[in-house]
């Protein structure tokens, strides 16, 4: 039986982080997919995995699983080559953005000072790393370069420029005191010598377009289609034909060369051993104890039984917007629009939706190796029949609205019905967002109708269909609705517009429907090209989010229907001068939790969190101070009973352990911490959560005198351990003594503070 636990690797134990920057904690954790294995090493039975997000560890004797990702460890996503040493127990990550981890018994450090060739423009991507004792071989797309793992420093570098223009090292590895290097120009060599750095002295030991290399007892390298066994000068070739080699592995005892169908092993002397199939394409193999092992690319690690061994994930990382419904139940939708909303951006993958079931993932099998093209921008849960899912298909030809069927039995998806919305071309009628009112009325929104305006589209369940209505608005880009107060809140992002609509709650009865539009003259930015997410908070203001800027839309509900209606930027002080918050910064998504607080995402930006009125920001989180995947999260939502925070993106999904939960007038399970307060462990402030949503708060020491009062709204309190005349506390005990706005509940609680 699989064992599962969300640690770091266990080989790697005691990880400190002392040499680098910390930007993770035990607040947050990933979400990310680990099917796609891209290089894997053993270590004594177990079986040490990258994926294109983190890095997973297989004990083969128990069934047990840990992972190390950039929510605990790591400093970024995006990886493209890895290494491990066995006996230092040093292991050496790639990323695409030519970064590098080196991850030891003793830490994560993070180098990003690799050598750049001068005036080189291309990809800094690693292509792929070999350890050899203490020095590892990096190959990019301009050269290579020697690591020294002790040091964590680069020594010689090679640039290999050829008549102006930089060549790729796809491959390198080292042998004794030479480089072999494979180039699509040769299969070349050089000592570690002082003329190493000279491209122009390296030894071309055979022509030709060359892609794989490995050594350990002995040194192998291959082409495309043909794979070598290297000695003394001489390459002879193996005795198999490969369709496409996508990996060498040299083992002490065998050769393994992947190849797209099958996993072949030679003896070391290059004879055939034999060949297996893992039932489905892999990027590399190993052998452990005699048994294959392949690195696949859709299902973790796979040996030869086809059993399948990786944390349970979504099926891709490819993520645009989330669902939360039920019990910890997800459904991820996948797709994506390129410049001002417009066209679709088709995924190779062609990824579908993920079903997150409360305990597993689970991936339809409808989008496995379909040729239908799926750009699915939105999928929701029918929250009367949770089984029943609706997603929109935004894709030229082939687009309109699907249901399916959740299957329990088989943990399947079944297709039910496809609905095509009448569109009289591939081109129109590219429908957006699906939205259920509270009484699981389901209305979709419909871009780039065939008149250039934009629909809503209610779903008339006796009739099962969809009824489209042309709003008759000179815009083609829509957005997801949000329905509160009876009214659908739509943004407009192609235009300078917010939609409010209301449909009377006879969603198809079409007739009666009133739109309401804001525009430029109703204080929506004036260079703005449209309007992108909206949120409506406790006090009922719409929280507007444009690509140049923020907007409130203050009582929203009662000031639509008003004459003028204004919407205002938030205007915060900086320097003692007014400034306007989020100023010509593109809005992606706003939430609000259960406390009031806003959850902000700004493209490139990251995510701001701020206080209920946003004249604070409590916290503001980036790829590059937090496990945040990207700077760019395009939706967030928030569990309002647990205060866990999702954060979706292109690059995956991770959570953040919020402090404010179901938030009421009473109090809730009151937390204080850290708690002991260890000046020399912890030198930030105290949280208290649990709190009513509005808490009058007096803290007092053992004598009984107060040293410190305030009022905490939103359900959580954050104490700098200052009295009321600005000085830290002194040691000691403190009471802290709550009771809620009218005094009906009360609750207590300790501090312990050592200086």
């Amino acid at each position: 039986m699989k064992k599962l636990s969300i640690i770091s690797l266990g080989i790697l134990a005691s990880i400190q982080f002392a040499n680098a920057q910390v930007i993770s904690s035990k607040k947050w954790s990933d979400i990310f997919s680990y099917n796609n294995v891209i290089a894997m090493k053993e270590d004594h039975g177990k079986i040490i995995a990258a994926a294109e997000n983190g890095l997973f560890y297989y004990t083969i004797s128990t069934g047990e699983i840990t992972k190390l990702s950039k929510a605990n460890g790591l400093h970024e996503v995006g990886i493209s080559a890895f290494d491990y040493n066995p006996q230092t127990k040093i292991g050496l990550i790639g990323y695409q953005n030519g970064s590098l981890d080196v991850v030891t018994p003793d830490g994560v450090t993070y180098v990003v000072d690799i050598p750049i060739a001068t005036g080189y423009n291309g990809s800094k991507k690693i292509n792929h790393i070999s350890i050899t004792g203490d020095k590892a071989v990096v190959s990019v797309g301009y050269g290579l370069s020697i690591f020294d793992l002790k040091k964590k420093e680069f020594n010689d570098s090679t640039f290999f420029l050829v008549g102006g223009v930089y060549q790729a090292s796809n491959e390198a590895t080292i042998v004794g005191n030479k480089v072999y290097c494979v180039t699509t120009t040769g299969f070349k060599s050089h000592e570690m010598n002082t003329t190493f750095p000279i491209y122009s002295t390296w030894t071309t030991e055979m022509p030709g377009s060359f892609t794989q290399i490995d050594s350990e007892s002995v040194l192998s390298f291959s082409s495309p289609t043909t794979a070598y066994l290297y000695d003394n000068g001489v390459a002879t070739p193996l005795s198999q034909t490969f369709g496409k080699v996508s990996d060498i592995v040299v083992n002490p005892n065998n050769i393994i060369v992947t190849d797209q169908a099958r996993i072949y092993s030679f003896n070391t002397n290059g004879n055939f051993m034999g060949a297996v199939s893992l039932g489905e394409e892999c990027n590399t193999a190993t052998t452990v104890n005699g048994k294959m092992y392949g690195g696949s690319i859709l299902s973790g690690i796979k040996d030869e039984a086809s059993n399948s061994f990786k944390p349970d994930g979504p099926y891709f990382n490819n993520a645009y917007k989330l669902s939360l419904y039920g019990e910890n139940q997800l459904l991820i939708s996948t797709g994506s629009r390129d410049a001002r909303f417009n066209g679709p951006v088709i995924n190779p993958k062609n990824p579908g939706f993920y079903y997150f079931n409360g305990m597993q993932w689970i991936y339809p099998s409808y989008f496995i190796g379909k040729s239908q093209t799926f750009n699915v921008l939105d999928a929701t849960s029918n929250p009367s029949n949770p089984d029943e899912v609706f997603f929109t298909n935004y894709v030229f030809g082939g687009q309109g609205i699907y249901k399916m069927k959740y299957n329990a039995g088989n943990k399947d998806f079944d297709f039910t019905k496809y609905y095509d919305l009448a569109a009289p071309s591939d081109f129109v009628r590219r429908p957006v967002g699906l939205t259920y009112d509270d009484q699981n009325n389901l209305i979709a929104t419909i871009a780039f109708m065939d008149t250039g305006s934009i629909a809503i589209a209610p779903y008339d369940k006796a009739a099962d269909n969809f009824i489209v209505k042309d709003l008759g608005l000179l815009s083609n880009g829509v957005q997801k609705a949000l329905y509160y107060e009876n009214l659908l809140w739509i943004p407009m992002p192609r235009t300078n517009n917010f939609l409010v609509y209301d449909y009377k709650k006879t969603p198809t009865n079409v007739s009666d429907d009133t739109p309401y539009l804001l525009s430029q003259s109703n204080g929506l930015p004036t260079n703005s090209n449209g309007s992108i997410s909206v949120a409506i908070d406790k006090a009922g203001d719409a929280w507007i989010g444009s690509d140049s800027g923020l907007r409130v839309f203050s009582n929203a509900v009662s000031a639509i229907k008003e004459p003028n209606p204004a919407v205002e930027p938030i205007i915060i002080e900086q320097n003692n001068l007014g400034e306007e918050l989020f100023r010509d910064s593109q809005i992606l998504q706003i939430e609000v939790d259960a406390g009031d607080y806003k959850w902000i995402s700004v493209d490139g930006g990251g995510v701001y969190y701020m206080s209920s009125d946003g004249q604070r920001t409590i916290k503001h989180f980036t790829k590059e101070n937090s496990p945040l995947p990207t700077n760019s999260i395009t939706d967030i939502k928030v569990d309002r009973k647990t205060g866990k925070v999702y954060f979706v993106s292109y690059s995956g999904i991770v959570t953040y352990q919020g402090d404010v939960a179901d938030v009421t007038s009473n109090f809730g399970d009151v937390v204080v911490y850290p708690n002991p307060v260890v000046y020399s462990n912890f030198k930030g402030k105290v949280t208290i959560k649990g709190l009513a949503e509005k808490t009058n708060i007096r803290i007092a020491d053992v004598a009984g005198n107060v040293v410190h009062s305030a009022v905490a709204r939103g359900g959580y309190y954050e104490w700098d351990l200052n009295n009321q005349r600005g000085t830290r506390v002194a040691s000691g005990i403190y009471f802290v003594l709550m009771t809620n706005e009218d005094g009906s509940d009360k609750a207590t609680a300790k501090i312990a503070v050592v200086n």
